[in-house]
């Protein structure tokens, strides 16, 4: 299973970077075979990134005014609403996955947003505020425990199917043993 932690954000833009370093704090203390990747793109260009893993972890900024600067809201695809953009360069998770179904690309069957309510995304060279920045530590251990998580249980389910393959093997291999067996006196194969 591959696993895809994706920090998206501009790091010039304040308090917009935060993916970006949700993404470089995880880095060093995510599991092997899980790709760790920032970018500041966004749309269908993203598309290129998700395609190929099997989940996915998106770390964002939004802006909504509803919640205080770095409240994290964590959402399933399945939650995210559609997004009415003018082209497909702006469009959203939902969007990119139903275009990966259409092109027969491989996209997350799991994919986990952690959004981060910002103050100010715009200012370029300002720095990330506050409450954001102390949020990071917390997303980069949501993010990890999300990523154990779903490691264990794809343990879990390969060790399932190893112990249901070696059962059937195991019983096989009994049935092929009794079949071999030479024939026992007075039984109808001995005459």
């Amino acid at each position: 299973m591959r696993t895809l932690v994706l920090g998206l954000g501009n790091e010039l833009a304040s308090d917009d970077a935060v993916g970006v370093l949700v993404a470089r704090a995880v880095r060093e203390r995510i599991a092997d075979g899980t790709d760790v990747v920032e970018s500041s793109a966004s749309g269908m260009a993203l598309i290129e990134i998700l395609a190929g893993s099997d989940r996915a972890i998106v770390v964002d900024s939004i802006l909504t005014g509803r919640n205080p600067p770095g409240t994290i809201t964590e959402l399933g695809l399945e939650q995210i609403g559609r997004v009415v953009a003018p082209s497909l360069h702006q469009a959203g998770l939902p969007e990119m996955a139903a275009v990966a179904e259409r092109l027969g690309l491989e996209f997350p069957s799991e994919t986990r947003v952690l959004a981060v309510e910002v103050r100010d995304p715009y200012t370029l060279g300002g720095p990330v505020s506050t409450p954001v920045a102390a949020a990071v530590d917390e997303l980069a251990r949501r993010v990890c425990n999300r990523v154990e998580r779903w490691a264990s249980e794809t343990a879990r389910a390969y060790e399932s199917s190893e112990g249901s393959s070696r059962q059937l093997q195991d019983s096989r291999s009994a049935s092929a043993g009794r079949d071999s067996e030479p024939p026992r006196a007075g039984s109808d194969l001995a005459s």
